[in-house]
């Protein structure tokens, strides 16, 4: 048995930790996040396991014993191997090139550029010494143009691609020919130069576009929800615009009336107050009905439109439950808890079902959210969103509760199906002014 506080168990401690804290981090990574990472770790595999299996295994065998084939072959593996170093290192600048986070990297090119031009040239001098047995050094120049090829792949258009492998290949099979070689060999060295420069091209480029693709939806759905947001808030002001303005400019001529009438000693000057105090009372009203539309929704309306909204975004949702015969109160507080479970289901986690249920009996009317993809770790007083929740329940003496439980969150908020008459706690600034 170990004792406790020995070195080795402090390390496996912290070990445990880091574990730990890594898969924290994993699961707090939203989708897309998740796909470029994943994407990420393939690209800067993809060099390797190409110089393992192309570049360095089948040259290393095959050279021949003479000195000058064992320098020069050798020296090449070692290119290689710098290639791969290289562009793992200069991977992530390009794909954030590409995605439009950041400008070309132009220096990184231009090194691995270079290192491909040294990297060839070696296989010029093993063409020349005869250095290579067997035409094994055809998968070696197969190897060298990937990582220049996964490279540009993300920082120039398709076409101005397939132009630099173009001039690549022919430069290569005019080099090559120029030391002897000759007929089939050529060709197959033309063709291995035209493969490797698609391969890269198809691994790289297709999955940097999901990414643009799927990094573009999300700011697109992002700007959607703001545009919502800015356009309801342009709803609310013209309808106050149009109760408070008329209202405001009656009140203003009958207090200046008042007031000349009041400096001459007039007794209608009484009068004129008293209208402005009754229209004054009268604007109090239309506003509090404003603000009440403005705040009260449909819950069947909620149901759907969350049900909508999360089967779009590619999360399997299920809704149970009628909301017909509730009272307004009612439907609009529970209306606001479906908005907002959607929205958290939408932002947070990593969901792949909903199961939106309404239950209505004698006793209350219980609306149960419950989705999967969510940290275990949820805060104990939940964000500012569920505290506004419990302010918008309270009002018709509801409750809400929530928990996170192997993975699933559960929301669930109670009312009953008669609101007591008990003194509500305000919503907003705007119901306590009124």
């Amino acid at each position: 048995m170990v004792p406790l506080g020995t070195p080795a168990l402090r390390e496996a401690v912290r070990v445990v930790g880091r574990i730990r804290a890594w898969q924290r981090g994993w699961q707090a990574r939203s989708k897309i996040e998740k796909v470029e990472f994943q994407s990420m770790v393939m690209w800067h595999a993809m060099p390797w396991l190409f110089f393992l299996s192309w570049g360095s295994v089948p040259l290393g065998l095959s050279l021949a014993h003479e000195p000058a084939a064992q320098i020069t072959g050798w020296t090449l593996i070692a290119v290689a191997a710098v290639q791969s170093v290289h562009v793992n290192r200069s991977l992530r600048r390009s794909v954030d090139h590409y995605l439009k986070r950041a400008d070309l990297p132009r220096r990184d090119l231009a090194v691995s550029g270079a290192l491909l031009a040294l990297a060839l040239g070696l296989v010029l001098v093993l063409e020349a010494v005869d250095g290579v047995t067997d035409g094994m050094i055809g998968f070696t120049t197969l190897y060298l143009v990937v990582p220049f090829g996964q490279a540009l792949a993300f920082a120039v258009p398709v076409r101005r691609f397939l132009l630099h492998i173009a001039q690549i290949d022919v430069f290569v099979v005019a080099a090559l020919a120029a030391v002897g070689v000759r007929d089939a060999r050529l060709a197959g060295f033309a063709g291995l130069i035209a493969f490797a420069g698609l391969l890269t091209l198809i691994s790289a480029r297709c999955g940097a576009w999901t990414l643009s693709v799927m990094w573009e939806a999300d700011r697109s759905r992002e700007v959607e929800a703001r545009l919502a947001v800015a356009e309801e808030r342009l709803r609310f002001g013209r309808d106050l615009h149009d109760v408070m303005g008329r209202n405001l400019a009656v009140i203003a001529l009958k207090s200046e009336l008042a007031v000349q009438l009041a400096r001459r000693g007039r007794p209608e000057a009484v009068d004129q107050m008293v209208e402005v105090q009754r229209i004054a009372q009268e604007s109090q009203r239309e506003v509090r009905e404003v603000v009440r539309g403005y705040r009260e929704i449909d819950l069947g309306v909620e149901l759907l439109g969350a049900q909508g909204v999360l089967e779009a975004a590619g999360i399997a949702c299920r809704v149970t439950g009628s909301a017909a015969g509730l009272p307004a109160p009612v439907q609009s507080a529970l209306g606001w808890v479906v908005r907002e479970a959607a929205t958290n289901v939408l932002r947070h986690g990593d969901a792949t079902r909903c199961d939106i249920t309404l239950t209505v009996t004698d006793d209350r009317t219980t609306l149960t959210v419950e989705n999967d993809g969510v940290p275990d770790a949820v805060p104990s007083g939940g964000g500012s969103g569920l505290a506004g929740l419990r302010e918008r329940l309270a009002e018709v003496d509801g409750t809400l509760d929530f928990a996170a439980r192997d993975g699933r969150f559960h929301l669930t908020a109670a009312v009953p199906p008669r609101p007591g008459s008990a003194a509500p706690v305000p919503a907003d600034r705007s119901e306590v002014l009124l």
